[in-house]
């Protein structure tokens, strides 16, 4: 069987024998087939044991970049024959150069499959009627993340990006219950209720549960709050991936906010420490960077991967709703994270200070105009709606990021509607430099 039946629930023991299998077939797949990897082991063979996996050498996105420029569409990572793929995206590119991702039919169904039981592990159901908005045009957010909760029997509505307005007058008029976006999506659509339908509140629309991915944001309490208090809706971390690797394989519960790992019969996860990739267990309280090998992927498998994802694993044991895998946050990315005297620093870090105050709209930047090192963090804040700066506010914010990082901040408040509307992913984190 390629897909263990309700994989996520399985107990160790019936998951470590579907696995070994599974890596007895497909790392003979990838070693005689992928002759990116071929290069990158030196044409050593891969081990046979899962365990053994830290022997081999990592592999990363920028090697796949040069892959990709050298062997056109695709890489010579490409494993299968090119007549053998049915469906080309493309990455957002927020990290670099957007990449070409090819998936055979197989690969589709089992993506599919594993997202599937993402959405309906956040709540989704065949009885609900949920709007996706995210990008339709290649990224893999459109439409491979709609067959992922058509997989839950609900009646999915194709909607994308744009068109703000229609989208407020879709959900009114068909009964939208739910709605799939980044969590930075509502803010938009707020400043649009506000500005264009003002007899309306954004509780008015009748949504009843929030899918969100994409984007960091959801493990902020006070975040979620606000979703709440102001949508009326159950917000859910439903869907979280990695391009390169698979679209969807952890999220959420009704029991517990953090993510739960479900796609254990096609990934082996590990963890590494991100500056020098030396292994780290994946043990209750470790923090460390996602590496993620393919147990089954027929296009372009991967083969410990970096995901550039700073994770923290929570814990280990089996949730209360069943579900088997680890539970984990994402801190932040490597790539992302900046380092202030000696102090590593996320996004989430400094949203999870900003939060807390109601003046300010939860709409920021990080911008970095020259290269590190950095003796202070530079954070632009966005104001509400219709609030002013009360005199001393950008100073008292700045002690919370002392107090609660320990990192000296220099925060500048900017009024509402500074920052352009995102319908895609917000990049928090602007480097300007050269």
């Amino acid at each position: 069987m390629i897909l263990l039946d309700k994989a996520e629930f399985a107990s160790h023991d019936r998951l470590r024998a579907h696995q070994a299998a599974a890596w007895a077939r497909q790392g003979y797949y990838v070693a005689r087939h992928s002759a990116f990897y071929r290069d990158l082991w030196q044409g050593a063979a891969p081990p046979a044991d899962l365990a053994d996996l830290p022997a081999l050498p990592l592999s990363d996105k920028s090697q796949l970049r040069v892959a990709q420029a050298d062997h056109p569409p695709f890489g010579h990572y490409m494993a299968a024959p090119r007549r053998d793929a049915v469906r080309l995206h493309r990455t957002s590119g927020t990290t670099g150069q957007a990449m070409n991702l090819a998936l055979s039919a197989r690969d589709c169904a089992v993506t599919e499959t594993v997202g599937g039981r993402c959405q309906s592990s956040a709540g989704l159901t065949p009885d609900h009627t949920v709007v996706h908005c995210l990008n339709y045009q290649m990224w893999m957010g459109g439409l491979t993340d709609h067959m992922t909760l058509q997989a839950t029997g609900a009646l999915v509505v194709p909607f994308g990006v744009g068109s703000t307005e229609l989208l407020v007058r879709t959900i009114r008029e068909v009964g939208i219950t739910a709605i799939s976006c980044t969590p930075s999506y509502p803010a938009v659509l707020e400043r649009v209720i506000a500005e264009r339908f003002p007899d309306l509140t954004p509780r008015d629309l009748g949504l009843k549960l929030g899918l969100f991915g994409g984007e960091a944001g959801l493990d902020d309490p006070a975040f979620r709050t606000r979703l709440k208090d102001v949508w009326g809706m159950e917000p859910r971390n439903a869907n979280y991936g990695v391009s390169d690797v698979f679209c969807n394989f952890a999220a959420q519960c009704e029991h517990d906010t953090r993510l739960h790992f479900m796609g254990a019969d096609v990934l082996w996860p590990e963890l590494i420490e991100p500056e020098t990739g030396s292994p780290l267990s994946l043990a209750a309280g470790q923090t460390g960077e996602l590496v993620l090998t393919h147990l089954v992927r027929d296009c372009q498998p991967q083969v410990r991967f970096r995901s550039g994802d700073i994770i923290t694993v929570d814990e280990t044991a089996p949730c209360t709703c069943g579900r088997t895998g680890f539970r984990f946050r994402v801190v932040g990315r490597s790539d992302d994270m900046v380092v202030v005297r000696g102090l590593n620093l996320f996004p989430t870090m400094v949203a999870a200070v900003l939060n807390r105050y109601p003046t300010l709209s939860g709409d920021y930047r990080i911008p970095l105009d020259t290269p590190p090192p950095y003796d202070s963090l530079p954070v632009t804040a966005e104001l509400s709606k219709g609030r002013d700066a009360a005199p001393g506010l950008a100073e008292e914010i700045a002690q919370a990021i002392k107090r609660d990082l320990g990192a000296t901040a220099r925060v500048t408040l900017v009024p509402h509607g500074t920052f352009p509307l995102t319908e895609g992913k917000t990049r928090r984190v602007q480097r300007t430099y050269t």
